[in-house]
């Protein structure tokens, strides 16, 4: 009987997973169909009480039945903020159109798609493998983190972070990519701040699930960005300056 309970209950659980995969991916294309206002709301929180969004994650949970989005909003809105950014960044610093194309599919492809489709794969494997709490007993309903859900975090996390290194840096850049200690102090500081910030809110969209244990562990590489960012600024390294001319044929 056990296996046989075991076993139906993964089917209905992938079941379920491919009716939510492509319903989320058919309202990609219906933009009448998102909750915009919903959506701009928890960017806005996730840069300023990034808790409460994570409560109403839990009433999502409640209401729904599942943890990840079922509204493709905020991927749609914060794909279309990143082009935007980088159309700005190349207006400012390359000159040459078709050049912008690629330096706009390289950034939202390995920035943020392909980056958080590795990073959420990761996370997914390592929750469900190594994180997940015992069970008390074989009665309990067997809980696995969605992929979809950690892509959702990665997603959440990223924002923050695409505020302070795509805008504001965006604005100081002048600045940032001068020689000078300053300029590499400031630089290095905001990079510190938006990796250490996207890995807090990691932190946060997996301590919120009830059956997930240990989950310090997404705090750890805030710890190795401390240690390192003044190791980059002795050496020298001006992150900015770095990316700056490894996207944009103007050398600075």
């Amino acid at each position: 009987m056990l296996p046989t309970t075991s076993r139906s209950r993964s089917s209905s659980s992938s079941s379920r997973a491919n009716p939510m995969f492509l319903q989320y991916f058919r309202r990609i294309v219906k933009w009448q169909q998102m909750d915009v206002e919903y959506t701009f709301w928890q960017m806005l929180n996730l840069c300023t009480s990034p808790k409460v969004v994570y409560q109403h994650t839990k009433y999502h949970k409640q209401t729904k039945n599942q943890w990840a989005r079922d509204d493709p909003a905020f991927i749609v809105i914060c794909s279309v903020l990143l082009v935007v950014a980088t159309l700005a960044y190349c207006a400012t610093y390359d000159h040459s159109s078709s050049h912008a194309i690629v330096v706009v599919v390289s950034v939202f492809l390995s920035h943020f798609l392909i980056a958080g489709a590795v990073i959420a794969t990761f996370c997914w494997f390592l929750t469900n493998s190594y994180l997940r709490e015992e069970a008390p007993n074989s009665h309990v309903v067997e809980q696995r983190v969605e992929w979809l859900y950690t892509f959702d975090v990665h997603c959440n996390s990223f924002f923050p972070m695409f505020v302070l290194l795509y805008v504001v840096h965006y604005f100081l850049s002048p600045l940032l990519i001068t020689h000078g200690f300053i300029p590499l102090l400031l630089s290095n500081l905001l990079f510190m701040v938006g990796a250490s910030y996207y890995h807090y809110l990691n932190f946060l969209g997996y301590d919120v699930l009830p059956f997930l244990e240990r989950t310090t562990f997404f705090l750890y590489p805030i710890g190795i960005v401390i240690v390192l960012s003044p190791i980059l600024i002795l050496s020298g390294f001006n992150p900015s300056r770095y990316f700056m001319n490894m996207y944009f044929s103007q050398r600075l």
